[in-house]
């Protein structure tokens, strides 16, 4: 069980190393021999072995206490009580050692789980951001409807499967469009320009979209709720941390 063990922990030091090496040289001068190092290589080398070690632990557990209780019941029979305690020892600690590895990974593999759903929940913002950048090169502006984006490639068919898992009422495109009057044939009236914000009830013909904010839902898949994710002009945020004033993630750079 120790000799198992400690082979494994060797082999995922090494796997790494031997990546990147043309040679046997190169291969053991890029073998790390720091303490942290095998530390990982005997977390990794844990959760390879753990349910081959939880049967074998029962297995040794029980025939090598039952030997060894033999062996001091009658010591003039037998020889080697010492070695016998020492194995017996070492078969127990390899158990509580592939625990202890394991156990002080599970935060960590937790963080990764929760990052990893996450990742997944802002894939579907970051997919929609990219084709609205596209909409926006192609057509010199924002889609007033998401629909609109339909009008896109779309080989792979992801931005379909985005569009279909949304409510794309809940988009909303603006602009800020500066207005300037026709001056009046009236003595001592200044004429100044006005900048109005203008949403999407004026046809998409006469003004160009700038800016958008799209709500997607979280976890929960419900639309309204704390979890929810929103993806205003490239930024991505979720409900909550934005009445925090948390920060932000950007989706993508946007083109100018």
């Amino acid at each position: 069980m120790m000799l198992a063990f400690l082979g494994q922990t060797f082999i995922a030091l090494t796997e790494r190393s031997s990546r990147g090496a043309k040679s046997n040289l190169a291969f053991l001068s890029m073998v790390p021999l720091d303490f942290w190092s095998w530390v990982s290589a005997g977390e990794t080398a844990a959760w390879r072995l753990k349910w081959v070690m939880i049967p074998l632990t029962l297995l040794v557990a029980f025939g090598g206490r039952k030997l060894y209780r033999s062996i001091v019941q009658s010591p003039a029979s037998f020889c080697g009580a010492r070695y016998a305690r020492g194995g017996l020892l070492a078969s127990a600690s390899v158990p509580l050692l592939i625990l202890v590895l394991i156990g002080v990974t599970v935060p960590e593999r937790l963080r990764h789980r929760l990052d990893g759903i996450r990742a997944g929940e802002y894939a579907q913002g970051y997919r929609i951001d990219r084709a609205l950048s596209d909409y926006r090169e192609e057509f010199g502006t924002l889609p007033s409807e998401l629909k609109d984006l339909h009008r896109l490639p779309d080989a792979d068919g992801t931005l379909a499967a985005a569009l279909l898992s949304i409510d794309t009422s809940a988009y909303k495109a603006s602009a800020e469009v500066a207005v300037q009057q026709k001056p009046q044939p009236l003595r001592g009236v200044v004429i100044r320009d006005a900048a109005l914000t203008v949403s999407e009830d004026i046809p998409n013909e006469a003004l160009s979209f700038t800016n958008y904010v799209l709500p997607l839902p979280g976890a929960d898949k419900v639309l309204g709720t704390e979890d929810d994710l929103i993806v205003k002009d490239g930024v991505i945020s979720r409900a909550s941390d934005a009445r925090r004033g948390a920060p932000t993630t950007v989706a993508q750079p946007r083109q100018p």
